[in-house]
């Protein structure tokens, strides 16, 4: 049946992970199907392979014996071996991946995404079809910003609703809003972040900045204000300050939205970048935030009239 969904003009999407049985991105078991690309450059960021739309190319440094194999398989001449160590020349690089990885006998070098096709996603989600019907799950698209592919996006979120599944959004809402306007009927439920709401401090953070995101909250806040979750990442020295807290909460009240989700904040993302030849750029201390913080904040929206918990 699946294989039916692809039609002529039918869009290809770039897909860095599908993980199954996930419980904390939308209500009962779910699929998250990641894609790639974001308008965004958080620093705490745990998903780097989202970052660029285009396929790439991850170095595993631990695992490889600096053979040079690779670098004689390499048919763009990107891979080289300089001082023992070795270096991709990631501007040569065209994400081929399959002659390179191949001749690696550590698996040290990997494809950071697909080219799937929208039958070739539902198939996977629709796999899982028992475990949504058993627990009241869905289908959830993530990224990076699942916005940035909004012509695959809207094909597939299609496909999922019209097989009757549950289908959910994590976005940052950093799209225009045309594009997020004509996406959001095919949408169930919105997980929606909110990072900063200061316009200043947002670009300072983020690299863009956040007129984009709320308008689009605001339009989803007085069209479907109940298919709306906030989530704000705590992220010590970047978004738990007062002043900011003061202001998403004000903000929520003011568009009469409720539900919060607080996302702590790990580093657990930082050794992808080194793999991606990418600096790690957070310098937030990870032990800022424990179970006693959390609770203190979830207690603090919850006295604002909001319903907080963690994600």
């Amino acid at each position: 049946m699946a294989s039916s969904i692809d039609q002529p003009g039918t869009p290809v999407g770039r897909v860095f992970d599908i993980q199954h049985y996930a419980v904390h991105d939308g209500p009962g078991i779910r699929t998250i199907v990641f894609l790639k690309g974001c308008p965004l450059r958080c620093p705490w960021c745990c998903n780097p392979e989202s970052h660029e739309a285009r396929l790439e190319l991850r170095h595993v440094a631990d695992r490889c014996l600096v053979c040079g194999r690779c670098v004689a398989s390499c048919p763009a001449g990107a891979i080289r071996i300089e001082a023992g160590r070795h270096a991709i020349d990631r501007s040569a690089c065209p994400a081929c991946g399959a002659p390179c990885a191949a001749a690696c006998p550590e698996s040290a070098l990997e494809r950071v995404g697909s080219e799937m096709t929208v039958a070739e996603v539902v198939a996977r989600v629709d796999a899982d079809r028992d475990f949504y019907r058993n627990s009241g799950g869905g289908v959830t698209f993530s990224g990076g910003e699942p916005l940035a592919q909004p012509e695959f996006l809207a094909a597939a979120a299609r496909a999922c609703r019209e097989r009757g599944l549950h289908t959910a959004i994590e976005t940052s809402g950093c799209a225009a809003e045309p594009t997020f306007r004509s996406i959001a009927p095919l949408v169930d439920l919105f997980l929606f972040d909110v990072k900063v709401v200061d316009r200043q401090r947002h670009e300072a953070l983020t690299g863009a900045d956040n007129s984009l995101i709320l308008a689009n909250l605001a339009h989803l806040a007085s069209t479907r204000p109940g298919d709306v979750i906030v989530r704000l990442p705590i992220i010590p020295g970047c978004t738990d300050d007062q002043t900011n807290l003061d202001a998403v909460a004000a903000l929520m009240r003011d568009l009469g939205l409720m539900r919060l989700e607080l996302e702590p904040y790990h580093p657990f993302g930082s050794g992808k970048y080194e793999a991606l030849g990418r600096p790690w750029r957070c310098t937030a201390d990870p032990h800022a935030i424990d179970g006693n913080r959390m609770a203190a904040l979830v207690s603090h929206f919850s006295s604002a009239g909001l319903t907080a918990g963690v994600a």
